[in-house]
C-alpha cells in the first residue's frame, strides 16, 4: 500500500516539474525594448529617445555592459545629428611614347566617407539591461526625455563648426596623400 502512494506522489511532482519548466520558458526570451529598437516614443505621461545598445563577443561582462551602454547613448546622439563627408577623386591615364601601338594604362580611384556623431548629452539614463543567453550578446537601454533633449540641442548648435572644420580638415590630408603618391610616380 506503501508502494503505490508513493507512485501518484512521484507523478504528480514529475508534472509540476515539466509544467513549471515550460511555464518559464514561455516567459523567457528578450524584452520587447531589444526587438523594437532605438527610438523616439510618445508615451502618455513621456516623451523620450531611446537608444539600445549591444555587444557580443566580450568575455569581460562588466566591459560589456558598459559597452552596450556607450553603444545606446550613441544610438540617441545619432538621432540629433550625424555628418556624413564624402570624398572621391578619380584618376586616369593613357601614356603613348613613341610607337602607337603600345601605351601604358593607369587609374586610381578613391572613396573616403567619414560619418561623424559629435552631441553632448546630458541627462541620458540607463533603464534596462538584458543579456541573451543563446547569443551572450548584451543589451542596454537608455532614454533621454524630450525635455533634456531641449536643453542639448541649444549646446548641439555651438558645435557645427567644429565638426565641419574636422571633417574638411581630415578630407584635405587624402588629398594630400594622394598628391604625395602621384608625385613618386611623376604624374603631375
Amino acid at each position: 500500500m506503501i508502494r503505490s502512494q508513493l507512485i501518484p506522489s512521484k507523478l504528480v511532482s514529475f508534472g509540476l516539474t515539466v509544467l513549471l519548466m515550460g511555464t518559464l520558458v514561455a516567459c523567457g526570451g528578450p524584452p520587447k525594448w531589444v526587438q523594437h529598437g532605438s527610438g523616439v516614443f510618445n508615451e502618455k505621461d513621456s516623451k523620450a529617445f531611446y537608444g539600445v545598445g549591444a555587444v557580443s563577443g566580450v568575455r569581460n561582462a562588466p566591459l560589456a555592459w558598459d559597452t552596450a551602454e556607450n553603444r545606446g547613448r550613441a544610438e540617441i546622439a545619432k538621432t540629433f545629428e550625424t555628418y556624413t563627408g564624402y570624398l572621391m577623386r578619380d584618376y586616369a591615364a593613357s601614356t603613348t611614347a613613341g610607337d602607337f601601338t603600345r601605351n601604358t594604362e593607369e587609374q586610381n580611384v578613391e572613396r573616403a566617407i567619414k560619418t561623424i556623431t559629435t552631441t553632448t548629452l546630458s541627462g541620458v539614463r540607463k533603464m534596462d539591461q538584458y543579456l541573451d543567453p543563446k547569443t551572450n550578446t548584451y543589451y542596454v537601454l537608455t532614454k533621454l526625455s524630450l525635455e533634456d533633449m531641449k536643453n542639448n540641442l541649444e549646446q548641439a548648435k555651438e558645435l557645427n563648426a567644429q565638426v565641419r572644420d574636422f571633417v574638411r580638415k581630415n578630407a584635405d590630408r587624402l588629398f594630400e596623400r594622394l598628391e604625395k603618391e602621384e608625385e613618386k610616380r611623376g604624374i603631375q
